[in-house]
């Protein structure tokens, strides 16, 4: 291309000497989401169009740009430098200001990328992993492609990311792919500036990259590569079988979603008896949805975050003449189904033609697997064979969760495609810090300044893979942005891993309790915003005033050493007072009844001397003498474990196999619109207002009414009780926002009709929308309220 900077003529012509003066040079400095997502060649195309000269490098956390020419021109790629980023880019321009430097000789008719520099991986943001794009799919399914069926192509708009990184800047040296070297026609294509695979560094194809190995256990040594290995997979998926399949972020166990047998088969090895499996569809009709339609209902919300590029499990109700198996998601209304983002994902399902369970690759409750061996050795009593490949995966990310709450999509889950999540801190921190989170769901996020990473699902942390992967993940995030944590910020109860963890880590440890930070993640994501986004961030909320936040989840420790989980707090991060609860009751068996929903029944019964038919399936007189001597039955009131007895009392679930299905049975039999039963609100003497759950208990036990409508009752009754609460407080403190957080309100039902009844009250009501309400989100919500309580 001819640059402008072309037109300038002979020293010493005053003609050309005004030429020269109306030329400029110019430095930007842009940090955000700009490493992996092909900003570098953006910038040069960009340039180049504009007629400029100069150059642009990475610097670790940043990108560096000098442009050289026409102001009118440099000005135009100015504005362009952002709103014309391409899509996959979070770019913010820091600084924008005149150089004294001047590009002479063959530099100042050229603009260039030159090679990446150390910088300061601090200023990084680390892209997620990336669906596979349209260009890239084309391709594959052209026979005269190179690329044809190669199920690991990709380019700069999509591949992996995260998963490939080893450490910045991001250059194909620094990842996984740096064991691949190039082939002259990958070269060609890495360094032609029109080629849409230009600097693309998992750059690769048949030739010089990855490929897939098929083996099964029962045979010694590989048994089919490349197109074989697929297309015997595919025959195994046909005959029932389970596969384990490597894909971005870790391993899927997959099998056949339209048959009992292949799904009985999967839930009996993996010992998996009820928890729901989620289900990958093909792409199909204009939207890309229509496989996806016969399988759920799509609202609108959901239709979008399912066709995201993050290519989500998107939580929807199941059709009643969806071709899938019943034992697919047994008790619930809804599936989680997702959109193939990996092109092997693509040719899977291009070639079996129907649904397949798509379900993490691990051992119960354990991280996702990520290497072969340790996959063949975990799954080699679950999956009848193993489709690998030998692009290495340098850390674990399992699918993300997104379920459609008031209209919008909320997550459930962080992970490959959505973390590791920048956001802005309210506040600035003192010194970096670590959050480790709690026991279950767990995440840990790295802040430093007024930003905080928070990482990708981890998971439990009762098995030793679970903490080696959590230990992993501290390790790594502080590696990867090179800040060394100072203190590190952990949940009150000293009995959860990561609380064991911190305090034998030797850094000062920051204590918040459970249920502080569920009301601090959702303050301070509404109140900062998207790192990278600008000066505030592109979502920013700001809560000026004082909020009332109700943070209903399973138990955690309380401030006066009860376990909470019903509570509702007033004030900001930092300061939060607690206003409200629910009368306490005494599961018998302390941590047992998580599981066994049966005992938190016996307690309401108990505690209100009601009897219930059922208990002596479970109880006998010991039991009941030990509760009535408060041994092994501590205190609670943790709205968690009110539905916990719920689905008891209704006969639905006296014993859990998952965390969570007694309120998700309960929700998914019950409907809307029921009238609610009053619960009695009194004011207690420690000032906290207590709602008496005991009036249900009649409804509860109604044998005449079905589970659904007792069901429903009960989910009208808390929404009331909700209500309820929120106007005494707003009578003494004048509150107006309200914020719903915590595990229980992932549950559409007692959610939607909690909003409602607020809005028509005149509450602006608040719910987690890019951190998860559940206790993925304590991690970020201890960094905020850790911070908030520093000194400025």
């Amino acid at each position: 291309m001819s640059l402008r900077l072309e037109r300038r003529a002979a020293d010493g012509c005053s003609e050309a000497g005004a030429e020269v003066a109306a030329f400029e040079t110019r430095e930007f400095d842009v940090t955000g989401r700009v490493q992996g997502v092909g900003f570098r060649p953006f910038v040069r195309r960009l340039a180049e169009r504009h007629g400029l000269a100069g150059w642009v490098c990475n610097r670790a956390g940043a990108v560096s740009i000098l442009v050289q020419g026409d102001p009118a021109a440099i000005a135009a790629f100015d504005t362009e430098l952002v709103t014309g980023a391409p899509p996959l880019a979070r770019p913010s321009l820091v600084a924008s200001r005149p150089s004294r430097a001047r590009l002479d000789g063959a530099a100042a008719a050229t603009f260039v990328i030159l090679p990446s520099v150390e910088g300061d991986p601090s200023q990084a943001v680390v892209a997620p992993d990336q669906f596979a794009c349209d260009d890239c799919l084309d391709e594959i399914r052209d026979p005269q492609a190179r690329r044809y069926r190669y199920p690991f192509i990709n380019c700069t708009q999509c591949g992996p990311r995260y998963t490939i990184i080893e450490r910045l800047p991001y250059d194909r040296a620094n990842t996984a792919m740096a064991g691949f070297a190039l082939c002259p026609d990958c070269r060609r294509e890495y360094e032609d500036p029109r080629d849409r695979r230009y600097h693309a560094q998992p750059l690769a194809c048949p030739a010089c990259g990855p490929q897939l190995a098929y083996r099964e256990p029962s045979t010694e040594g590989v048994t089919a590569v490349g197109e074989a290995a697929l297309d015997a997979c595919v025959r195994a998926l046909r005959a029932g079988r389970v596969v384990a399949v490597k894909g971005i972020g870790g391993y899927h166990l997959i099998c056949d979603a339209g048959s009992g047998a292949a799904v009985a088969r999967l839930r009996r090895a993996k010992n998996r008896p009820d928890k729901p499996l989620a289900v990958m569809v093909g792409e199909a009709g204009e939207d890309r949805l229509a496989e996806a339609r016969r399988l759920v209902d799509l609202d609108e919300g959901a239709a979008a975050m399912l066709a995201d590029p993050m290519r989500p499990i998107v939580l929807a109700r199941k059709r009643a003449d969806a071709p899938l198996a019943a034992g697919v998601a047994p008790g619930l209304g809804a599936v989680g189904v997702m959109l193939p983002y990996s092109p092997l994902h693509h040719l899977l399902l291009e070639a079996f033609a129907a649904p397949l369970v798509a379900t993490s690759g691990n051992v119960s409750g354990e991280p996702v697997l990520t290497d072969p061996a340790e996959a063949e050795a975990r799954l080699g009593a679950i999956a009848d064979a193993f489709l690998h490949h030998d692009r290495p995966i340098r850390r674990p990310a399992d699918d993300p969760v997104y379920c459609v709450i008031a209209g919008k999509a909320r997550p459930v889950r962080l992970g490959r495609g959505s973390a590791p999540l920048s956001l802005r801190l309210p506040v600035r921190l003192d010194r970096p810090c670590l959050a480790v989170g709690g026991q279950m769901k767990v995440t840990v996020a790295l802040g430093w300044e007024n930003r905080v990473v928070v990482s990708p699902h981890i998971g439990e942390l009762s098995s030793p893979r679970g903490m080696a992967v959590f230990r992993q993940v501290i390790a790594d995030l502080q590696a990867l942005y090179g800040v060394a944590a100072e203190c590190v910020v952990a949940d009150a109860h000293p009995g959860y891993g990561s609380s064991r963890w911190a305090r034998a880590c030797g850094l000062p440890v920051v204590p918040v309790l459970h249920h502080h930070a569920h009301a601090s993640a959702l303050a301070g994501e509404h109140g900062a915003g998207e790192y990278g986004a600008g000066e505030y961030g592109a979502r920013e909320r700001a809560i000026r005033e004082p909020m009332l936040v109700f943070a209903w989840d399973g138990v955690g420790l309380g401030g006066d050493g009860t376990l909470w989980g019903g509570e509702a707090f007033h004030g900001r991060p930092g300061y939060w007072r607690r206003v409200a609860s629910f009368r306490p009751f005494r599961p018998p068996g302390a941590d047992k009844a998580g599981r066994e929903p049966w005992r938190s029944a016996l307690a309401l019964c108990w505690e209100a001397g009601v009897e219930w038919p059922g208990a002596a399936r479970f109880a006998d007189e010991r039991l009941l003498h030990a509760w009535a001597r408060r041994l092994n039955a501590p205190e609670t009131s943790a709205v968690g474990r009110l539905f916990d007895a719920a689905a008891a009392l209704t006969g639905l679930v006296d014993v859990a196999s998952f965390e969570g299905q007694g309120p998700m049975w309960l929700e998914a039999a019950s409907h809307d619109g029921a009238r609610p039963v009053a619960l009695p609100l009194a004011h207690g003497a420690d000032a906290v207002w207590r709602s008496d759950w005991a009036p249900l208990l009649p409804v509860l036990l109604d044998e005449r009414l079905s589970a659904g409508e007792r069901g429903a009752v009960f989910h009208a009754s808390l929404a009331a009780a909700i209500l309820a609460q929120a106007r005494a407080i707003r009578s003494e403190t004048g509150a107006t926002v309200v914020g719903l957080t915590g595990g229980v309100f992932q549950n559409r039902l007692l959610a939607e009709a909690a909003e409602r009844l607020l809005v028509a009250d005149g509450f602006r009501v608040l719910m987690a929308e890019s951190v998860p309400a559940n206790d993925a989100g304590l991690s970020f919500g201890q960094m905020v309220e850790a911070a908030c309580r520093m000194p400025s």
